[in-house]
């Protein structure tokens, strides 16, 4: 019987070449942020990621002494013969998690209240993307939520994610995207968080039903929560459609202040039902405090 082996193709080997080669030129229109998201992501990895705990896996995490409740065939024999007490040998946990990620592209994050300081979605992207670099190099699988970037592992999602930040959206304020998010799996929303309520509480509902949790982080200028305006003041949204102008803008500031903090307290009971953690950023303070809050969330599977 004769048989014919299938012709071989390089198909799939050239398709990821592309990939890489078409990642990598995009890649290459963006590096300040990728350097500064490598540098930022640096400062915090001083060793292993944060998952380091007992569970199933291959590798050697530590011996402790043998508790109660604890099977006899767990025991390491070779250890527990160096002296009279019985060690159980652990292995550290090597499940990867699933995390998708929000960043809110929408114009009313292209502002800044003063050349000084970093865009709201400057300051987004970065923090993003760095925490992305700390999970992918821990063996997590990053990617964003409503599917057009499934969570991936390894450098070349880098690229993949520095990419796909890089679009802005025309609209003030873009809703969160809540298709595509796995079971179980860990989310990650970055917005002002100014805009619409309903497609968030939307989003939100949305993940819970599916067992995701997450964290909401709010990025804010620092004018956004003083209010520094006073006398004739035309206020304009950054993509020009909203205008509203006054003659006394400091008769506007309890009010606005108040519905600021409206809006963070419903922030926060949203999070609270859903079983999210909050967390607020300004974009005058060094993104390394926001990383470390959203790293350590990491840590203790919070996210």
């Amino acid at each position: 019987m004769t048989q014919f082996a299938a012709p071989r193709t390089a198909t799939s080997s050239n398709e990821a070449v592309q990939l890489r080669s078409s990642a990598e030129a995009a890649a290459s229109a963006l590096p300040p942020l990728l350097v500064q998201a490598q540098q930022l992501a640096g400062s915090v990895l001083g060793g292993d990621h944060g998952r380091r705990r007992a569970g199933l896996g291959d590798d050697f995490w530590q011996y402790r002494p043998l508790q109660q409740g604890d099977s006899r065939r767990m025991i390491d024999h070779r250890r527990s013969a160096r002296g009279d007490q019985q060690f159980v040998r652990e292995r550290e946990l090597q499940i990867a998690q699933t995390v998708h990620l929000w960043i809110d592209q929408g114009a009313s994050m292209r502002f800044a209240s003063t050349p000084a300081l970093p865009r709201k979605i400057d300051r987004a992207r970065l923090i993003g993307l760095a925490l992305s670099i700390l999970m992918l190099r821990g063996g997590e699988r990053v990617g964003l939520t409503g599917g057009n970037l499934p969570p991936r592992r390894g450098n070349l999602q880098i690229l993949r994610l520095a990419d796909a930040l890089s679009a802005d959206a025309s609209q003030d304020y873009a809703p969160p995207e809540d298709r595509a998010m796995a079971p179980h799996a860990r989310a990650l929303f970055i917005s002002d968080f100014l805009g619409p309520f309903e497609p968030l509480e939307r989003a939100l509902a949305k993940a819970a039903d599916r067992g995701v949790h997450g964290v909401l982080l709010q990025v804010l200028d620092p004018a956004e929560e003083r209010f520094p305006f006073a006398g004739r003041t035309r206020f304009e949204s950054v993509s020009g459609a909203l205008t509203h102008e006054t003659i006394k803008a400091a008769s506007l500031r309890d009010e606005y202040l108040e519905r600021l903090a409206e809006r963070r307290d419903a922030l926060e009971r949203l999070c609270r039902v859903a079983g999210w953690r909050m967390g607020q950023h300004h974009s005058s303070d060094p993104a390394l405090v926001a990383l470390m809050w959203l790293y350590h969330a990491v840590d203790r599977g919070q996210i």
